[in-house]
């Protein structure tokens, strides 16, 4: 039942090049800022990761485009990183752009053992090439498939032993949905405490979808956009 290893190069172990990755996060809020690092460390190459966005230029999924260690984004928000757009003009990454809910849904439906919905949004843009269609109450449905990863890197505000986790405002928009559609999953928490600490009633993401979790160093929660008045 403990779950615990030591650090992020420690539970990153077994991702082999060519491996589909899910990256949790909303922005740069609650991105798994150890694992990212710790495989900016290794020679990985031909990673697919499935995330919200891309990162920026130079912090978050931005650190591994700069190393060409992906060859597949599978997204919704990349409007922030320079370099992710000149990789995709220049042919040298594979982008699948998602609407933002089914995005969401189809790692929703890839943790609960879903394979296929339909959704109206995207019907009529390009984002309906190639989809199976049907039409439900008078509107058109695409079909679309769950998506389910080799490793799902997520982050977490606290977490104990055995894997159950609390996730803080924003970060748990993406980070609890992928945490289920792992098939292994690994978490990374600013807090990590014995099990039976924290409170049943709060916890997000139950620790039988978790294989390993560690304590994070070093975080720094960057803002994409920061205003000032």
């Amino acid at each position: 039942m403990n779950k615990v290893v030591q650090n992020a190069k420690e539970a990153i172990a077994g991702i082999e090049s060519g491996m589909t990755l899910m990256v949790g996060g909303f922005g740069l809020c609650g991105i798994p800022e150890n694992c990212i690092q710790a495989i900016t460390e290794t020679d990985l190459t031909a990673l697919t990761c499935i995330s919200n966005n891309a990162g920026v230029d130079d912090f978050g999924l931005g650190l591994l485009l700069q190393k060409k260690q992906i060859r597949k984004m599978i997204s919704s928000y990349v409007g922030e990183n320079a370099e992710f757009e000149r990789q995709l003009l220049h042919g040298e990454l594979e982008v699948e752009l998602i609407p933002q809910g089914t995005l969401a849904e189809r790692c929703r439906a890839g943790g609960a053992g879903i394979p296929a919905f339909y959704v109206p949004a995207g019907y009529g843009t390009e984002v309906a090439a190639g989809k199976e269609v049907r039409e439900f109450n008078g509107k058109p449905h695409l079909l679309e498939h769950a998506l389910i990863a080799d490793f799902a890197l997520i982050k977490a505000w606290k977490g104990d032993t055995h894997g159950n986790l609390i996730y803080k405002e924003t970060a748990g928009n993406f980070n609890h949905p992928m945490a289920t559609a792992g098939r292994i999953t690994i978490a990374e928490v600013e807090e990590l405490v014995p099990a039976g600490q924290l409170n049943p009633m709060q916890i997000h993401t139950p620790g039988i979808y978790i294989k390993r979790i560690f304590q994070g160093v070093n975080y720094e929660k960057r803002i994409e956009q920061l205003t000032e008045q």
